[in-house]
């Protein structure tokens, strides 16, 4: 019964993202399949740019995501269609290094004989998993990464579910470290991995499967550099290119921001929607506060370019920004095109102990941390009074506050995580006008409880407890 009522739901939140977001309709001049707005001298000379497409690595810590990232970028490179980037070039943070895992998302460039691709790598470990959420959210397909020698996961089973969540219609498998365990155990795996999928509603039967050895790749052993062309040309055939409403407001969800010496302020983004261009006035929303801009330069993989569009992964020199006011999660979007708001009515699942989720019921004043594909903020759930209380399991509408007025949509998805793990998933469904409601310990200060205390990536909850006099 859970089975079927979690199908209903996804079902329900795909009608209503198609609705608010993704038209195709290809024959209609402001729907266009995405093509990059430069182009390589020889592109030039063929009058025409290879389309575009976002990609990138998803799967359980240490199971090879960052390692075959850098193989493809070094197979590639033999070709002249990508720069060879190094896995120290991309696990590039000092606390990356250390801990030898990937923290932070991670972009590379590169192209085969069909396509351009954006490559983003994501973190695998439970503690980065909003940094995850990001990355996956300006994927149009993904990369999961499974190692043949120990199979499915934790981190590969809730990446699957966040793909989905958010809106990644299509998977290409690689059975990484396929050099270390039999063909037959090989098989078993590659059954477990479509058992998964077929569970989060991919077609798992047309699913490709590569496998392979991303390390062999990198020390340019012959079955290693084979299995990752028979990647890339199945992630040619079976990812869709994405097409693009280029006539709606541009929005630039803030990914990362970094000073430019002498310059100013660059935030960087995959751009959404419509069409950015130099010189254009812009706003920022975000965390409740709007500041007024203007695009001074764009780049695109180090290359400025007088406009861009949806699709695109760019850094803008935002005019007149000192920094520290852009943060990550906020939006540069055309002026007066889109809202702030702290309260919404949604739709929720929630997720069962088979699942991954919770044992015990959802009770009313529910808070946790609400991650959307850009941005993570405080949430309170308000459960229906005829309800009472939502069971594992269930479909329900609610209403729900945040703590900052941020930039939902109809259609917004979010995901709500508890102690590590994935709790609820729901899709916002109407906007409400900005609430007056006070909760202690959410929006209204307790002079004995701090509820919420925000620390790096973890949040941690702390108790001021006064002190009994021994008088």
């Amino acid at each position: 019964m859970a089975n079927v009522v979690r199908k209903a739901f996804l079902h329900n939140i795909r009608t209503l993202y198609k609705q608010s977001r993704i038209i195709v309709a290809s024959n209609h001049p402001h729907f266009l399949p995405t093509t990059r707005n430069y182009s390589k001298k020889n592109e030039e000379a063929e009058g025409q740019a290879k389309p575009h497409c976002n990609v990138g690595t998803i799967g359980h810590i240490d199971h090879g995501k960052t390692t075959l990232t850098a193989a493809i970028t070094k197979v590639l490179s033999e070709y002249g269609k990508a720069k060879y980037v190094q896995f120290d070039e991309i696990d590039r943070a000092e606390l990356e290094r250390k801990r030898g895992i990937t923290i932070n998302t991670c972009h590379v460039g590169y192209e085969t004989d069909n396509r351009h691709y954006a490559h983003t790598d994501c973190p695998g470990h439970i503690d980065y998993i909003k940094n995850m959420i990001n990355g996956t959210s300006q994927m149009d397909g993904a990369i999961l990464v499974v190692a043949a020698s120990e199979g499915t996961m934790p981190q590969t089973r809730e990446h699957v579910l966040l793909a989905k969540q958010i809106g990644i219609q299509k998977l290409v498998v690689f059975l990484n470290k396929i050099d270390l365990v039999d063909d037959e155990l090989a098989e078993l795996v590659e059954l477990e991995v479509r058992e998964l999928l077929e569970e989060y509603g991919y077609d798992s039967e047309n699913t490709p499967v590569v496998k392979g050895s991303a390390l062999k790749a990198l020390k340019g052993e012959k079955s290693g550099h084979d299995s990752i062309l028979k990647l890339m040309e199945a992630v040619d055939k079976y990812i869709d290119i994405p097409f693009r409403d280029l006539s709606k407001p541009f929005i630039l969800p803030v990914e990362h921001v970094f000073s430019a010496r002498g310059r100013g302020t660059v935030a960087v983004g995959t751009l959404r929607d419509g069409i950015i261009k130099k010189g254009q006035q812009a706003q920022i929303l975000g965390e409740g506060v709007t500041h007024k801009t203007a695009v001074s330069d764009i780049e695109v993989f180090k290359k400025s370019v007088t406009e861009c569009q949806a699709g695109d992964n760019v850094g803008v020199l935002m005019r007149g920004i000192k920094n520290g006011i852009v943060t990550r999660g906020m939006f540069l979007c055309e002026p007066n095109a889109f809202s702030q708001h702290d309260a919404f009515e949604a739709k929720i699942y929630v997720l069962t102990r088979a699942e991954g989720g919770r044992t015990k019921p959802i009770t009313d004043k529910y808070m946790q941390l609400l991650y959307t594909n850009y941005f993570t903020v405080q949430s309170c759930i308000l459960v229906p009074e005829e309800s009472k209380m939502i069971m594992p399991g269930e479909v329900v509408n609610i209403n729900m506050l945040v703590r900052k007025s941020m930039v939902f949509e109809v259609g917004t998805r979010f995901t709500i995580r508890e102690l590590q793990r994935t709790t609820v998933t729901g899709v916002v469904t109407k906007l409400l006008p900005r609430t007056d409601i006070e909760i202690i310990g959410f929006n209204k200060q307790n002079l004995k409880t701090s509820y919420v205390i925000e620390s790096g990536n973890q949040v941690v909850r702390s108790r001021r407890l006064a002190r009994k006099s021994k008088n």
